[in-house]
């Protein structure tokens, strides 16, 4: 087994992790989470309902990121890195980082929005989120300088 190999297989194990530690959240954490919430306030707080939504969302772009990246792994092993199916996925892996940005903005305006009724105070979740949306724009500019030669060699092509 050469190296190129052995590293795409290494990172599609880690995909693989990373993958099923996004399901075990979505599948075990979160209604966990939600069912403790709502027996601690049995009166009908539903404040998390609109949280649950954006996590759930931003989970759902995120899987499908890292099939594409999955796929991604799959052209560079066969050799085709330079074809239009890996443009694809780049393209992909863009609009899934946006549509992750776009749940965040909403996950901060909805805390705000709880915020102001409870009295709570935000500031640590919200500048945690405001971390994400930094490191979610860094992803889509690496993807962007990914993208742009690619773009350009297959025009020449």
């Amino acid at each position: 087994m050469n190296g190129k190999r052995g590293s795409a297989i290494f990172l599609k194990v880690i995909i693989f992790l990373v993958g099923f530690a996004v399901l075990t959240l979505c599948i075990y954490w979160m209604p966990m989470l939600t069912i403790r919430d709502i027996k601690a306030h049995p009166g009908g707080d539903y404040s998390i309902f609109p949280l649950l939504v954006c996590v759930y969302g931003i989970c759902i772009a995120f899987s499908f990121a890292l099939f594409q990246v999955y796929k991604l792994l799959t052209f560079i092993e066969r050799n085709n890195a330079f074809s239009e199916s890996s443009l694809k996925s780049l393209k992909v892996i863009k609009k899934c980082a946006f549509t992750a940005i776009f749940f965040i903005m909403l996950m901060i305006i909805s805390l705000k929005v709880i915020s102001s009724i409870s009295g709570d105070d935000s500031a640590g979740p919200i500048s945690v989120s405001l971390i994400s949306i930094l490191a979610t724009s860094i992803i889509i500019a690496v993807v962007d300088v990914l993208q742009k030669p690619l773009k350009s060699f297959l025009d020449e092509k």
